[in-house]
């Protein structure tokens, strides 16, 4: 928060600085562009907009303040002061782009430093407001080559290098960490597919395995009626010897006694 107030006081200050140098030394303003030949100046006009669109500015009222300072340039197309104040006032609206395009106008035609330093130094601010950091180190810079003593400057100047460090960090960091999702994508990409392959083996495994359960169990079935078919033959084969035991073993007792007994009916007879 602290970096912002400077930002938003030093907008402040370069416009109470050029109010002051309106009101001090109007004419050293008007003469450091030649006006166009078409049109004739109205310093008086240019100076009652600039006095009122201070005060609006100070009143924080800063889109009636750009009226104003627009009408001081309608009066006098190459007043510094109108437009570096229009800049500030477009500052404060946040309008960026049109604020960039008053300060340059003020970097690139006026030939006092102390001007030109502050509207380096707003420029820094606005790309500072942006983010782009980069380049407000070097509008800051610009304005330190101009006004080597202002450490409010050197302050934002400081604090746009820090920020410029964390965000190229982030920006790796960023990048790092797109890099290993990218990284773990392709990975759980790559196990999915062997997860899938190792089912589709385990899927055939089981299939294998239950067609096999299924010939064993049809060679059984087609087994069992022949096992049952070769028992029962068995059992009427031992069963059939038992009889013929049984039959032999009659005979030899009828023949035996059959002996007996002519063996006592021949001893009688004796």
């Amino acid at each position: 928060m602290k970096a912002i107030k400077y930002i938003v006081c030093l907008v402040l200050a370069g416009s109470t600085l050029n109010m002051s140098a309106q009101e001090n030394a109007t004419n050293a303003s008007n003469a450091t562009v030649v006006p166009p030949q078409e049109k004739k100046v109205d310093g008086k006009a240019e100076r009652n907009s600039i006095r009122k669109g201070n005060d609006l500015f100070g009143e924080k009222k800063y889109t009636e303040a750009e009226i104003e300072y627009r009408k001081a340039l309608d009066a006098n197309p190459s007043s510094e002061i109108a437009t570096y104040n229009l800049g500030a006032a477009l500052y404060k609206q946040q309008k960026w782009n049109d604020s960039r395009n008053e300060y340059k106008k003020i970097v690139q035609a006026s030939s006092d430093s102390l001007r030109t330093a502050h509207a380096w130094h707003n420029l820094g601010n606005i790309s500072f407001q942006e983010k782009n950091y980069a380049q407000s180190i070097e509008e800051y810079k610009n304005a330190l080559r101009r006004n080597p003593k202002d450490d409010e400057t050197r302050y934002n100047l400081r604090l746009a290098q820090l920020l410029l460090k964390q965000q190229q960090d982030q920006q790796n960091q960023d990048k790092d960490n797109k890099d290993q999702q990218d990284q773990n994508k392709e990975q759980q990409q790559k196990d999915q597919k062997q997860d899938q392959q190792d089912q589709n083996k385990d899927n055939q495994n089981n299939q294998d395995q239950k067609d096999n359960k299924q010939d064993n169990q049809q060679q059984q079935q087609q087994q069992q009626p022949q096992q049952s078919q070769m028992s029962k033959e068995n059992a009427q084969q031992i069963l059939d010897a038992i009889q013929q035991d049984e039959r032999d073993t009659q005979e030899k007792v009828q023949k035996a006694l059959m002996q007996q007994q002519k063996r006592k009916k021949t001893d009688k007879e004796w």
